[in-house]
């Protein structure tokens, strides 16, 4: 039966009626998901309205499994009769997918008694903001950046909300769903001219607007962080100490975590396949997972796999404990999955992070740069040339050369080079880690890295 737009449990109808479909359809097992979503944002630019969006529908994924093989689809429309289409299509899909004795659901023993999010504070009540007021806040913030001196123009100044809900169900019994909800708000700046023209930004997002920084505070900030880009050039060429700032350090443990990803593990990509219980960071650095960390954008209260979250450390006083799994790359492996199982309406699961913390330091950032004496502080980068199974890295950047302990100068078009495994062992890491992030991770020095540049 096609679920009643006005049923609050329509997404709960909608995801058990795929798997029931799926199982007439000939599947031996299947899950699937419905997703309830919609969305306002509004940039503003030169005191006025650029562009108003809004969005919102429903829409549904169904995984099947038969015979050791799986295929996943998805729609947005969802009556009955697409729904038993869309059973046959992924049903007829699998049986030409090769085989993998891995695959499955879960025995319904390993699915957690939990079925919803409460407690974890991800969805504010209430209604939705009002377009006018989220326009109101890209104002301000616009005005806030441009009311500094030197700062030439604001490129795009963005007020935006979303609010998504989610249901998962699948033929071993499972069935479960929650909302987050999502205020975000951001500004990039300009300066100069021509060839001599610099940008930054400023941004943040939260579950809850309140915990939102103001406009008049985001606006400021990008205005800061561009005019210290005024000038910018090349820096010189040769070995160095390298400080990701927080703005670009989670990238850094990033590449970690991708290389503990039991699906890299189980195909021998990761660079770190071979060091279960090795040292991969330094004495004393922990790196833990907490997906069940109230307020925080990324808590979830189990995986996409019916398997209940918890908190662990991936890695405890540097030395690394397991890997992530899903249930099919822990089958792989000989373990247990984490479960870490993460999906797309159109794509199986496959493991996935939330909540990564990494242990914050004793000293500041201005500690850190003054003990580099000459070096690069890195505050943001593009393009990447990272090997997976070797960890070979380089990455463009730019950021600050620093001399006598120091900012002298800010420096673009540059790259960095070196091996994560050594890069990883050489970490100190600041105490300026901040909130609400999916990975809290703060600014990180690394010994010695080659700089590319004059």
């Amino acid at each position: 039966m096609t679920a009643d737009p006005t049923d609050p449990f329509r997404l709960k109808h909608l995801a058990e009626a795929l798997v029931q479909a799926a199982r007439k359809a000939g599947a031996d097992q299947a899950d699937a998901l419905a997703v309830d979503g919609r969305a306002i944002g509004i940039d503003v630019r030169a005191g006025g309205l650029e562009q108003a969006e809004r969005s919102e529908g429903i829409e549904i994924g169904l995984r099947v499994l038969t015979g050791g093989r799986q295929a996943a689809v998805s729609s947005s429309d969802h009556g009955d009769e697409a729904i038993a289409q869309m059973a046959q299509r992924a049903v007829a899909m699998a049986r030409e997918a090769p085989v993998d004795d891995d695959l499955g659901l879960a025995d319904p023993s390993q699915l957690t008694a939990r079925r919803d999010a409460r407690g974890l504070d991800i969805a504010e009540e209430g209604a939705e903001p009002d377009p006018a007021h989220l326009q109101d806040m890209a104002l301000r913030a616009e005005a806030a950046a441009l009311s500094a001196k030197g700062i030439s123009q604001v490129e795009a100044a963005n007020a935006s909300y979303s609010h998504r809900r989610m249901w998962l169900a699948a033929s071993n019994g499972f069935s479960g769903g929650y909302a987050r909800t999502g205020h975000a708000l951001s500004v990039v700046a300009i300066t100069g001219e021509g060839l001599g023209m610099e940008r930054d930004y400023a941004g943040e997002s939260c579950v809850y607007a309140a915990d939102l920084p103001s406009p008049e505070e985001i606006g400021a900030l990008a205005a800061e962080r561009t005019l210290a880009r005024a000038g910018a050039r090349k820096p010189p060429t040769g070995a160095f100490p390298i400080l990701f700032d927080r703005r670009v350090s989670a990238s850094l443990i990033g590449h970690l975590l991708s290389a503990v990803n039991g699906a890299a593990v189980a195909r021998g990509a990761s660079w770190l396949r071979r060091d279960l219980g090795e040292a991969v960071l330094p004495p004393g650095m922990d790196l833990t997972e907490d997906p069940l960390r109230p307020r925080y954008p990324s808590s979830r209260p189990f995986d996409a796999e019916g398997l209940e979250t918890q908190a662990r450390r991936i890695v405890a006083d540097g030395v690394l404990q397991g890997w992530t799994l899903d249930l099919a790359t822990g089958r792989k492996l000989g373990m247990a999955s984490t479960a870490a199982a993460a999906r797309g309406l159109a794509s199986a699961p496959a493991p996935g992070h939330s909540n990564v913390i990494l242990t914050p330091g004793t000293h500041s950032r201005q500690d850190l740069i003054a003990q580099m004496g000459r070096g690069l502080v890195v505050t943001s980068m593009l393009g990447a040339s990272v090997n997976g199974t070797t960890g070979d890295y380089s990455r463009g950047a730019a950021g600050f050369w620093v001399e006598n302990g120091q900012i002298a100068w800010p420096v673009n078009e540059c790259t960095i080079a070196g091996n994560l495994r050594e890069m990883l062992m050489t970490l100190v890491a600041a105490d300026d880690a901040l909130p609400w992030r999916a990975a809290e991770v703060p600014s990180l020095l690394v010994g010695g890295m080659t700089v590319a540049g004059a």
